[in-house]
């Protein structure tokens, strides 16, 4: 009946109650109306959210703060850049009570180096506006050298990392067996690939291949004990955030985010501890040759990575060629 539905908590706020709710969004006004406790920022969502008036001031702030390093043109766009992402965590940061996340240069995913030395600089960006280690987390791409990155950073610097593009159980088995604090297996781009290459075009949420594969993760970690958090990522449909109700951590969009808090549904958790510790499943030890050789027999998560970090890349060139319109072509009165 109405009134009993009106009594009944929203989707979103029973989830609450089960699973961490954390925002995939750069949009401040999202943040404020959903409350989640954390919020995760890629570039794809820090173009978007450059582009909008509402945050002009902070792209002014980061294109002066570029210029004021100086350097090459290059170093001056890149030195914007990192600044603007940290502009976004840490204004984010003042409307959420935990982390937020903040992604290292997709053309890095190769270079563990590279990776470590950019991550300890948007950390130390982070401390001259006054925010902690402590409430950032690093996003690295889940390659082999993303994932050793991950853990110097954690276990020489005490950088909290969160491990993206994961497709593959051998990228989570890797990324425990690392010790990072966080991993974000992406359910919505396991769907679209099994959809785009198979014959079947619908899943019931349960059969869903993205969210048994976050299923099946979340099983083993609980199963051997590993502290990492799984944070089920890039969803297509509330049907699969459900599924994955009693997931330690969900990142959802703000379109989503909408759809859950007027669902009026029971939600029950299909995810929990006790469940994962009774399961069949057998302790794996990956090296970096059964890395790479368990990884190449899964060909969505091989597709799926290259493609993820192709379009992160792109989206980093789209902002930096965005900066450098700031920056330089209004130069000289051209």
């Amino acid at each position: 009946s109405p009134v009993k539905r009106q009594k009944m908590e929203s989707a979103l706020d029973q989830l609450k109650h089960h699973t961490t709710v954390v925002a995939d969004t750069g949009d401040f006004n999202a943040i404020d109306e959903y409350k989640p406790l954390d919020a995760t920022t890629n570039p794809s969502l820090i173009l978007a959210a450059a582009q909008m008036p509402a945050y002009q001031k902070l792209v002014d702030d980061a294109v002066a703060y570029g210029k004021k390093l100086g350097g090459s043109e290059e170093e001056q766009i890149k030195n914007a850049s990192d600044k603007l992402f940290v502009l976004f965590g840490a204004e984010i940061l003042k409307r959420i009570p935990g982390r937020v996340s903040t992604e290292v240069d997709a053309r890095l995913s190769f270079d563990k180096e590279g990776m470590i030395q950019r991550a300890r600089r948007l950390i130390d960006l982070y401390k001259e506006v006054g925010v902690g280690k402590d409430r950032i987390l690093i996003k690295l791409s889940s390659t082999w050298e993303g994932i050793q990155a991950g853990r110097v950073l954690e276990a020489e610097y005490g950088i909290h990392c969160n491990m993206t593009l994961l497709f593959s159980f051998a990228q989570a088995v890797a990324c425990a067996e690392a010790g990072v604090t966080l991993i974000s297996p992406f359910v919505g781009r396991i769907l679209d690939w099994y959809v785009a290459n198979g014959d079947k075009k619908t899943y019931e949420p349960s059969e869903d291949p993205g969210v048994k594969s976050v299923t099946k993760i979340y099983n083993y970690y609980k199963k051997f004990g590993y502290k990492t958090i799984v944070m089920g990522a890039s969803f297509r449909n509330t049907g699969q955030i459900k599924a994955l109700t009693g997931c330690d951590y969900l990142t959802i969009s703000p379109k989503l985010l909408a759809e859950l808090s007027k669902e009026h549904v029971k939600l029950t958790p299909t995810l929990s501890v006790k469940e994962a510790q009774a399961c069949d499943l057998e302790k794996l030890h990956l090296d970096e040759k059964a890395f790479r050789w368990h990884h190449n027999e899964d060909q969505m998560a091989v597709e799926k990575l290259s493609d993820g970090i192709r379009r992160f890349a792109a989206d980093a060139v789209k902002l930096e060629r965005m900066l450098k319109e700031r920056m330089f072509s209004t130069e000289n009165g051209k």
